[in-house]
């Protein structure tokens, strides 16, 4: 088994998932940059081009950083980052899906529509005129957020999950391309220094 990585939020979050339950995999580092992956080699492992991808044994590929993550959870011993019952897997995947749709899809769409054009606008359809109000999204994600947080430690609840990785790495990533915390939203400043803290953080 071998996970296929690159620069990126993405891989970033499979990377620290891994990371925080203690999962070592041998890594292939694939140049998004230069759109290696999406040239034929590359599409024959990932049909739709993306990074990362996890290669099984068997060579069979899972690809989405959600499932990638859940899979491994199941996979490997230790302490989930998903849930030890149905109710607090039920709520890890609520708050992830939620943090995907209302801050991590606006945000990076957002930028890839603006400061991250020249990159994408050959290799996928753009709206550069959608970029403002998908960044304006995004920050409204965040401060309905921001009063979830004011009664809870984490994302989903009191315990750390995969929706605390998936929003700390994509956060990290819009400081570093224009979209930066809004110093007002107290709750997630705090919540993202906590995270930040992590070891894993650095994955």
């Amino acid at each position: 088994m071998k996970l296929v990585n690159s620069v990126g939020p993405n891989p970033h979050v499979v990377r620290m998932f891994m990371a925080e339950r203690g999962i070592s995999l041998p890594l292939e580092d694939i140049d998004i940059l230069k759109g290696k992956n999406r040239e034929a080699d590359y599409l024959k492992t990932n049909p739709a081009g993306q990074s990362p991808c996890l290669v099984l044994d068997d060579g069979a590929i899972i690809a989405e950083i959600t499932a990638i993550c859940e899979y491994l959870d199941e996979k490997f011993p230790g302490s989930s980052l998903i849930g030890t019952t149905a109710e607090e897997r039920a709520q890890t995947r609520r708050w992830t899906r939620w943090v995907d749709l209302n801050i991590v899809e606006p945000l990076a769409n957002g930028f890839r529509y603006s400061e991250g054009l020249p990159m994408f606008q050959s290799r996928m359809r753009c709206l550069p005129e959608a970029a403002p109000g998908l960044k304006a999204k995004a920050q409204d994600g965040l401060a309905f957020l921001d009063a979830q947080l004011a009664t809870r430690t984490f994302v989903a609840g009191e315990k750390f999950t995969l929706a605390d990785v998936l929003l700390f790495c994509f956060l990290a990533f819009g400081g570093a391309v224009g979209q930066p915390l809004n110093p007002e939203l107290k709750n997630i400043g705090r919540w993202y220094a906590a995270v930040g803290a992590r070891p894993s953080a650095k994955a």
